[in-house]
């Protein structure tokens, strides 16, 4: 028999979770499709594996996979799930023709977004504009989204992505620290690092920087860590310490002299990485084209 709706009920949290690491096969990938943490995924998983009595996954040092009893619920739960996303999508009204969804990360949301929307309101009045700030990866036509701006390699982007930017990197820092150079340990002593503390972007971290570059971590006062990259620009601008600058994102501020440029002997260095603008119609929408023709020119203007 069936359990009750009672009982289900208190399962359809770890069910989720449950089926966000089957599509994706890993830990890692679905918490970060669910903005949740690896081990708060885990622990879903390990709720659900007691209240049903069985082990769903086998787990190895480097992979997951289904048991027979995990590839059995598999199958039912993510085809029950993908019914229900259809049917709440398919009783959705339809968004007025004058609106555009926009996806971009946290970050390119408020340090290349935010700065000139205002400019996007003067020449399109009319268009309403949606911007949806997210770090997780999203099926754009799955959440309603007419357009993303995408962080890849060069050589992963989408075959429908349109180039807009690529990346440089390279010390920032508020002139207020009237820091001369950053050539070795000693143009470091007294000062902060400000770090994005992200495992999967090792660019950005100091310790590849200052490897590449000469300095030694040695000479720096402390390190700070934040969890969003537009957290270390917001510091930098606050003078609390030295950063590493994603130059195309911050060059409003660095024209304006509100951040600067740290000289050093290495010069900026350019990673493999770049900004992508992804289109979820082959045929965008006037209204789209519109938002589209007005990204491409932005990130040509500011290059």
């Amino acid at each position: 028999m069936s359990d009750s709706l009672v009982a289900l009920a208190s399962m359809m949290e770890p069910l989720r979770g449950f089926v966000a690491v089957g599509r994706r096969m890993s830990i890692t990938l679905a918490a970060a499709d669910l903005c949740l943490t690896q081990s708060a995924l885990s622990r879903q998983i390990q709720a659900l594996e007691q209240r049903l009595g069985v082990r769903l996954f086998v787990r190895t040092h480097r992979a997951i996979a289904f048991t027979p009893a995990g590839a059995r619920l598999f199958q039912g739960a993510d085809g029950a799930l993908q019914q229900l996303q259809d049917a709440c999508a398919a009783i959705k009204p339809p968004a007025h023709n004058d609106q555009v969804a926009l996806s971009a990360s946290i970050g390119v949301t408020g340090l290349w977004l935010l700065p000139r929307l205002g400019s996007f309101q003067q020449q399109h009045p009319g268009i309403d504009l949606r911007v949806a700030a997210n770090n997780r990866l999203q099926d754009l036509e799955r959440e309603g989204l007419d357009l993303a701006i995408r962080y890849a390699p060069l050589a992963a982007a989408a075959p429908n992505a349109t180039l807009l930017f690529r990346e440089t990197i390279a010390p920032v820092a508020h002139p207020s620290l009237g820091i001369a150079r950053l050539d070795g340990p000693a143009d470091l002593a007294g000062h902060t690092l400000l770090e994005f503390d992200h495992p999967g972007q090792p660019w950005l971290h100091w310790e590849s920087w200052l490897q590449a570059a000469g300095p030694s971590l040695a000479g720096a006062k402390s390190i700070l860590r934040f969890n969003q990259y537009d957290q270390v620009i917001q510091s930098a601008l606050a003078g609390h310490g030295i950063a590493l600058g994603r130059l195309q994102l911050i060059e409003p501020m660095l024209r304006a002299g509100r951040l600067v440029q740290v000289p050093c002997a290495a010069p900026a260095h350019a990673c493999e990485h770049a900004y992508w603008l992804v289109r979820a119609a082959a045929r965008p929408r006037a209204e789209v084209g519109a938002v589209i023709d007005w990204i491409v020119g932005e990130a040509a203007a500011g290059h």
